[in-house]
Parts: structure tokens; C-alpha cells; sequence
């Protein structure tokens, strides 16, 4: 995993994307435990609560789970990630073009 602090995009944002590809590429697999926060943070030399903000959007993703003993462990698969990132990109496209999450729901309904 690598960080790029030059980048306009927020550390949190390429931290979760770069676990997220970890899902979709195999690397990181459904049920397998990720290594504790201070040790990622460490690794790519970014703050704890800059990992922990980046798990908490993976874990509202639904690609991780919080479990108080036993750690974080990836639930979601590589198929679930790429589909969550093209959504992602629908609704921010929709919002773009002035559509709310519920009109996006309802046209999608109609189909």
C-alpha cells in the first residue's frame, strides 16, 4: 500500500482505496483478519485516526467488520467491493446532474 501526501485527495480516502483494491485484487480475502490500526498507521506513515476514519467508511461499506476481541476481519468479497466502487460512482454522478439517492433508488426500482 502506498500513500501520496501530494495528492488533493484526503489520506483517509487512499488509504480506504488502497484496502479496497487489497479486497478486489485477492490480496487481502473474506474472513482473513487485517493487522491492528497502529500497525498499518505505521507502515504507511499516516496517523492511527487516519486509518480508523478509513475503517469506518470499508466497515459502512459493508467490506469489514468490528468485532471488540477478534479485530477487524474483511466480510466483504472481491465482487461486493468492485460493485460498492461503481455505485459510489453512480450516485456521485447522479448528484452531479441534480438527483437524489432516492430518485436513483426509484429508477432503478422501474427497471
Amino acid at each position: 500500500m502506498e500513500i501520496n501526501r501530494d495528492e488533493a485527495v484526503p489520506l483517509y480516502v487512499q488509504v480506504a482505496a488502497a484496502i479496497r483494491r487489497a479486497i478486489a485484487e485477492g490480496e487481502i480475502t473474506q474472513g482473513e483478519r487485517l493487522p491492528p490500526v497502529v500497525d498499518l498507521a505505521a507502515v504507511l506513515g499516516v496517523n492511527k485516526n487516519t486509518v480508523i476514519r478509513a475503517m469506518h467508511q470499508l466497515r459502512d461499506d459493508g467490506l469489514l467488520d468490528f468485532t471488540r476481541g477478534r479485530g477487524i476481519r474483511v466480510v466483504g468479497t472481491p465482487q461486493r467491493s468492485a460493485l460498492l466502487a461503481r455505485i459510489s460512482q453512480l450516485l456521485e454522478y447522479a448528484r452531479s446532474e441534480g438527483y437524489r439517492v432516492d430518485d436513483v433508488v426509484s429508477l432503478m426500482r422501474s427497471i
